[in-house]
């Protein structure tokens, strides 16, 4: 008992002592470093570099547990790397720091203390039901889109966020309907060469622009750049990417690196709510998998 009376009677006079030298710099301090902090979260959360801080908080983790281990050939590699990082990191983080830096001079950061006091309202269920809403507008208009031969390039964000790619094209933040997406791949429309970035069931951008995939070698001959551009994008995230042949009207999957084709309206929308609805997955699990397949009603 008398521990615990001392316990609070130190952590109190602490408090106290603090609250009596507290000064208005110090109220400066704390927000100037809760903005620099609330950045670099935001920066991590909009593009790929979120992906980037797990692996490097991997390898910190690491060598914490080496070091406590006293494992000398393992603490001396990961000091080493450790000790290289800073510039790493720059090499790294080149694209990422770059739009930071513009955003900066451009003035925009200055809004970040009235978003660290904004409440955002993101009921999960709220956010299922916008994306089921999504997901239908999207089958709809590839279904009709495929019946036109109309060429058609639609990534869904999972995870990995797509910061960088949103940044090529034009961000539109519009409810998805089956006109807009037909509107925008409309072949005279001035953003139906690019693909359509679908974020939280919302149609977030249009016109964007997507890496092509190295592996032509592996690539069906008949592919064309849409469909590399979707197997690319599949390397680089975590992302599903919708494509609808602009010569066949066939409707075809990316993921993980994977092209598979010959989707119907009904197997699209089966698949589009296994991957991005967290329902079971294990249905036709191999069709994501599976290799680059020919499709039935070509030669």
């Amino acid at each position: 008992m008398a521990q615990l009376t001392t316990f609070f009677e130190n952590f109190f006079g602490n408090l106290q002592n603090i609250f009596m030298n507290f000064r208005f710099v110090d109220v400066i301090d704390i927000l100037l470093v809760t903005i620099v902090i609330y950045n670099a979260i935001k920066l991590m959360r909009e593009t790929r570099a979120g992906q980037l801080v797990k692996g490097i908080i991997v390898v910190l983790c690491v060598w914490i547990l080496a070091t406590t281990a006293h494992l000398y050939m393992t603490t001396t590699l990961l000091t080493f790397v450790i000790q290289y990082g800073l510039v790493c990191l720059v090499v790294l983080f080149q694209p990422e720091l770059r739009s930071a830096l513009e955003k900066m001079g451009r003035g925009k950061v200055s809004g970040g203390l009235r978003s660290i006091f904004s409440v955002r309202a993101s009921e999960e269920e709220e956010q299922q039901e916008q994306l089921r809403r999504g997901i239908l507008a999207v089958v709809e208009a590839c279904d009709g889109m495929s019946r036109t031969k109309t060429g058609a390039l639609i990534v869904f964000e999972r995870a990995t966020k797509l910061g960088d790619i949103v940044d090529t094209g034009t961000v539109i933040e519009a409810v998805p309907s089956v006109p807009i997406i037909c509107n925008v791949f409309f072949n005279k429309a001035p953003l139906h060469d690019g693909a359509m970035v679908m974020r939280d069931g919302m149609l977030y951008a249009a016109g964007c622009i997507l890496p092509l995939t190295k592996r032509n070698n592996d690539v069906a001959i008949e592919l064309g750049t849409r469909h590399r551009a979707a197997i690319g994008m599949s390397e680089n995230s975590d992302a599903v990417v919708v494509v609808v042949s602009e010569e066949t009207g066939q409707i075809s999957i990316a993921l993980g690196g994977t092209i598979t084709r010959n989707y119907t309206r009904e197997s699209l929308q089966n698949e589009l709510n296994n991957l991005l609805l967290n329902q079971d997955t294990s249905k036709n699990k191999s069709t994501f998998f599976a290799s680059i397949r020919r499709p039935k009603n070509e030669k």
